[in-house]
């Protein structure tokens, strides 16, 4: 069934420039002590949502109150090639972004992503907290990945929003930005260890919903209120009507694998969305070549479910434990 892309790419415009002398990022010191905080949007360049909040808070003048702050508009080149009626083939150019955080695989400099991510690691690596907004190839409910440290997690609750946070390790197919450099490191703050390091992904909804827009600027006013970049009142003046209610409660969903397509043969049992739980282990919800896939125990958690891109060695639903956060 093909999906209404009713969301439009927003026009950079005069903020596509940036002020530091690398296309797409502004940075703004408060000259006060206080935390370095990124916001990063366009790792994707098909995912608008994060665009429309880094636009908006360019467009409103905002400010930090402490600390730094800096926003990337990331995959510039793929964003160019935006097409609503095909918006996969502008998610990359030569390959996906948001899996060549390793300084091995930037210093090759071979793709134009490896290239763009040399040019924006100095910001990353400079960065204490870090949120990075993406949007998603089905509809689905809006979810907060954290990585496996107990500090994001902690974050994740403090922001009350949304309902659904994933504890993932990472992706098989290389590292992503969230997990870069002292953002990857384990809780503690003595060498070797994240010490006051926050970092976090938000997944806002359907690349093409509207709604994805509404999700990415309620975060973006959370994540800054939870970094003491600015006040909550003051937020709310310079940003009005941004934060929406609080999730009515969290989950923690807690990654225990994937299910990898072996072909683009892959199928599903029925229109799984994601977030369904299902009841009994066994249940079989899918077919991979001939194999049945089945889900692994009791009470099992659908995350992010897609045939969109299924091909040999694509992940296309991720298996998870529910508990309240």
């Amino acid at each position: 069934m093909a999906l209404t892309f009713d969301l439009s790419a927003p026009a950079l415009g005069p903020w596509r420039a940036g002020n530091t002398g690398t296309e797409g990022v502004w940075h703004f010191d408060s000259g006060q002590p206080g935390r370095h905080v990124m916001i990063s949007a366009l790792v994707h360049g098909n995912e608008l949502c994060g665009a429309w909040a880094l636009k908006g808070l360019l467009e409103s003048g905002l400010r930090p109150r402490r600390g730094q702050l800096t926003l990337a508009f990331c995959n510039l080149e793929a964003f160019d090639r935006f097409d609503a009626t095909d918006h996969d083939a502008s998610r990359f150019t030569d390959e996906d972004l948001n899996r060549q955080w390793l300084d091995e695989r930037i210093n090759a400099g071979d793709t134009r992503e490896r290239r763009r991510a040399a040019a924006l690691r100095p910001f990353v690596a400079r960065a204490d907290w870090l949120l990075d907004i993406h949007s998603m190839h089905e509809p689905s409910a809006p979810l907060l990945l954290t990585g496996m440290q107990p500090r994001n997690l902690a974050l994740a609750r403090t922001m009350r929003s949304p309902e659904h946070v994933v504890i993932d390790a990472g992706h098989k197919d290389g590292v992503r930005m969230r997990d870069y450099g002292r953002f990857g490191l384990p809780d503690g703050g003595g060498p070797g260890q994240g010490g006051d390091t926050r970092s976090l992904l938000i997944e806002c909804g359907f690349h093409g919903d509207p709604a994805s827009r509404t999700v990415a600027q309620d975060q973006c006013v959370r994540f800054l209120a939870a970094a003491g970049v600015l006040d909550a009142a003051e937020l709310a003046h310079w940003l009005p009507g941004w934060q929406q209610p609080d999730a009515p409660r969290q989950w923690a969903l807690e990654v225990t694998g994937p299910v990898v397509a072996r072909s683009s043969g892959f199928r599903f049992t029925e229109g799984f969305t994601g977030l369904e739980l299902i009841a009994q282990a066994g249940t079989v919800i899918g077919d991979n070549d001939g194999e049945p896939v089945t889900t692994p125990y009791d009470d099992c958690v659908l995350v992010m479910p897609s045939t969109r891109q299924a091909r040999a060695g694509v992940t296309v639903v991720r298996y998870a434990r529910r508990r309240p956060l």
